[in-house]
């Protein structure tokens, strides 16, 4: 029966005899763990970091001295049974690489995933163990095992991209933090699906964010993340897309900054993108054009409050992606056209990209409004405007 424990190496000694290719395997996770090590070996492996000290000649007693854990690493079973025998007479912690069976300790196989660390051990059998771990270790990457965390003193805000609204186009990392959290504020958008996963203790806030409906406003989202960092709770702010894309997810970060409360940032994929991946519309085609621009529509054109150049975007060649324009189609594609672009350039009108529901309309830019209201085109939909569209897939 082996007992198993973990231990801090912080500052402390190792000594590894042997300079190979398995020293060199097991020197950076000692490194990593803040472990000061010496390797002697009379040759060094070219990927043993510099962080060693290298002492370049054989093994000789009294190596250890000082030392609070070895590593006998050599392909000379006498050498390492030596290094065995003298960590034993001095009381230090001794690894063999050739027989485990005569160590007085042994490696786990071991996975990191966040702030969990994975330890297996199985009876001798190092494969059966690495296989078992990387089971566990898939597992908790793709959050198909919950393990909650244990929560900080302090409470924390996460701001999660949530991508189009399919679920598993949420990343792994998106994912694991809603696994975390205590409250989650979010609104129509995004894989709001998986909150249904989630567990019955996790407080669920609808923020709204519909268009021409109630929404809360920015400033009252903003003192509700804080409130509930500040209460000890880990908060997840859920948003559609990427949160720096068009959706206000700098002014929450700010906030929380000018409130001293921790902010992390998860990216997510914007819906700018993914919705002309899934339509079969590449945003770029060699020999058609080489960019593509993102823009908000929430704004028409001649109106005091746009920042939007589109002038700019009428000219070239270059691939227009809008967002939030359903509203405005009319007024964007005369802009377009008075601008320079061609009338007849074709357009793609994606809704509710990448959800069951999710449809594609093509016209040319002068028919685009009275198109999308023909098909009574609705919110969430992204209308891309260039020669790529007219690409076959």
């Amino acid at each position: 029966m082996r007992y198993s424990l973990l231990v801090d190496l912080t500052g402390r000694s190792v000594v590894v005899v042997g300079g190979g290719a398995v020293a060199a395997r097991r020197i950076p996770d000692l490194l990593a763990a803040g472990a000061t090590v010496t390797v002697i070996a009379p040759e060094v492996d070219g990927r043993i970091s510099d962080d060693c000290t290298v002492i370049r000649r054989a093994y000789q007693p009294d190596d250890l001295v000082g030392s609070w854990l070895a590593l006998a690493c050599t392909d000379d079973p006498a050498v390492n049974a030596a290094v065995a025998a003298e960590a034993d007479e001095r009381g230090v912690w001794c690894l063999r690489a050739d027989e485990a069976e005569a160590s007085s300790a042994w490696r786990p196989a071991t996975a990191v995933v966040d702030d969990l660390t994975v330890a297996v051990s199985a009876a001798g059998d190092p494969g059966r163990a690495r296989d078992l771990r990387d089971a566990i270790e898939q597992r908790l990457l793709a959050s198909d095992l919950t393990v909650r965390r244990t929560r900080p003193a302090d409470g924390r805000v996460v701001l999660v991209g949530g991508g189009p609204g399919d679920p598993d186009l949420l990343t792994m990392r998106g994912m694991r933090a809603l696994l975390d959290a205590d409250v989650v504020i979010t609104d129509r958008l995004g894989p709001t699906g998986l909150l249904e996963q989630l567990a019955a203790e996790v407080e669920i806030v609808d923020v709204g964010k519909t268009p021409g409906g109630h929404a809360a406003e920015q400033a009252d989202i903003n003192a509700l993340i804080i409130e509930r960092a500040r209460a000890g709770q880990r908060v997840v702010r859920l948003k559609g897309g990427d949160p720096f894309v068009l959706g206000r997810g700098s002014e929450e970060v700010d906030a929380c900054l000018a409130a001293g409360v921790t902010v992390e940032v998860v990216p997510g994929i914007t819906s700018a993108i993914a919705a002309a991946t899934l339509a079969g519309i590449a945003l770029t085609e060699r020999g058609t054009t080489q960019q593509f621009t993102v823009a908000s529509g929430h704004v028409p054109p001649g109106d005091d409050r746009s920042t939007v150049d589109w002038g700019c975007l009428a000219a070239g060649n270059g691939t227009v992606v809008l967002l939030m324009a359903v509203a405005n189609l009319a007024p964007i594609s005369a802009a377009l056209i008075a601008g320079g672009r061609s009338a007849a350039t074709p357009v793609a009108i994606v809704e509710n990209a990448s959800l069951p529901l999710q449809r594609v309309v093509r016209c040319r830019l002068s028919e685009l409004a009275a198109t999308a209201t023909a098909h009574s085109v609705v919110p969430p939909a992204v209308v891309i405007v260039g020669e790529v569209v007219r690409l076959p897939r």
